[in-house]
C-alpha cells in the first residue's frame, strides 16, 4: 500500500475543514509514514493524558507500590476526617475508570480556587446511592497522580521520567500542574505527533521498545479487557463500545487515547498498526470517521 493512503486523509482534511495538524502510521515491519499540516511543535493533548497517567499506575503496582484495588484513602489517610461518606470505599481502579460515583466535577482547564484540589474532590458526596456509572471527569486521574506521588515519592511526570518518558526519547515534555506543583494527570500534557505516536506504537507492542519490557505487558492488555459500560453517554454511538483503564474502546478491534479537539491515538492490534493524529478540531468524532474510511479500513 503506497503513501498516498495518507495523501487522501490530508485531502479529506482540507475539503471537510477537520483542523487537522498531522497524521502518523505505524505499521509493523513497515516504515513509519507522516504527513503534516503544519509545523509539528509540541500540543496539548488534552485526555490522551489519562492513559499515561494509568501507564504510571500499572508501572507502580509492577513495583509493588500500591495495587488498582487499594483505596485512595489508604494512600492518604490524613483525609479520612474530610472525607465525604461512601469515599472510604473508592479504589484506584473506579478511579482509572471513572466509575467511583464521585459527584466531583472538574476538568483542567477550570479554575482551582480550593487551598488543594484533592481536599475538594474526597470532601464530595457519592452522586448517587445506586451503583457507581461511568462519569468522565478530570477528578480521577489527578487523585490517581496524588497517589503516585505518596506511594513513590515522585510527582507523576518525575516518575514517569526515567521510567518512560526517557526510554522513548520524550524529551522533558511538559505537563501543566496544580497551584501545589501535583501534574493535572487528566490532561494538559503537551507532545508531538511523532511523540505520541511513539507511545501508541509501545501499547501495541505490550511494553516492549528496544528489546527492552519497559511496561508490563500484562498491564497493558488488562488496559482493554478491563473494561467498564459507557452506555450512560448518549452523545455519540462512538462512545458506547467501553472504557477501560485510561483508554476507549473503539471498533472493529480497536482501542484508542482520545483527547479534546481531535487529538488520537489508535492501536489496532488486529493489523499490527497505530494511527496517530494531533490537531484542533471542532468536528472531533467526524475526523475519527475519516481516520477509520480513509486509513484503517484501507489497512484491512
Amino acid at each position: 500500500m503506497g503513501d498516498d493512503l495518507l495523501d487522501d486523509f490530508i485531502r479529506a482534511n482540507s475539503e471537510r475543514g477537520l483542523g487537522v495538524y498531522g497524521i502518523h502510521l505505524h505499521r509493523e515491519g513497515r516504515a513509519p509514514i507522516e504527513r503534516r499540516v503544519r509545523s509539528d511543535d509540541r500540543v496539548n493533548v488534552y485526555s490522551v493524558a489519562k492513559t499515561f497517567t494509568s501507564v504510571a499506575l500499572g508501572l507502580a503496582e509492577a513495583e509493588g507500590r500500591l495495587t488498582l484495588d487499594d483505596r485512595l484513602l489508604d494512600h492518604l489517610p490524613e483525609l479520612r476526617m474530610a472525607a465525604a461518606d461512601g469515599v472510604e470505599e473508592i479504589t484506584l481502579r473506579q478511579l482509572v475508570t471513572m466509575t467511583s460515583g464521585t459527584s466531583h466535577q472538574w476538568f483542567a482547564d477550570e479554575r482551582i480556587d480550593a487551598a488543594d484540589l484533592l481536599h475538594e474532590i474526597v470532601a464530595a458526596p457519592p452522586a448517587a446511592a445506586s451503583a457507581p456509572r461511568f462519569a468522565y471527569t478530570d477528578s480521577g486521574p489527578y487523585a490517581i497522580g496524588r497517589v503516585i506521588a505518596r506511594a513513590t515519592g515522585a510527582d507523576l511526570r518525575s516518575y514517569l521520567i526515567p521510567r518512560l518518558f526517557a526510554p522513548l526519547d520524550l524529551h522533558n515534555p511538559a505537563w501543566h500542574t496544580c497551584p501545589r506543583g501535583f501534574p493535572f494527570a487528566g490532561s494538559d500534557l503537551f507532545l508531538r505527533t511523532h511523540e505520541l505516536a511513539r507511545f501508541a506504537q509501545l501499547l501495541l507492542q505490550e511494553g516492549q521498545w528496544d528489546g527492552r519490557q519497559i511496561l508490563p505487558a500484562t498491564y497493558v492488555r488488562r488496559m482493554v479487557t478491563e473494561r467498564v459500560d459507557t452506555s450512560a453517554i448518549t452523545e455519540s454511538e462512538r462512545l458506547t463500545y467501553g472504557y477501560g483503564l485510561g483508554v476507549w474502546i473503539d471498533r472493529s478491534g480497536t482501542y484508542r487515547m482520545d483527547g479534546r479537539y481531535g487529538q488520537y491515538a489508535i492501536v489496532c492490534p488486529r493489523l499490527r498498526a497505530t494511527v496517530t493524529v494531533t490537531a484542533h478540531s471542532e468536528r472531533e468524532f467526524d475526523l475519527l470517521d475519516v481516520i477509520h474510511e480513509l486509513v484503517l479500513d484501507r489497512l484491512a
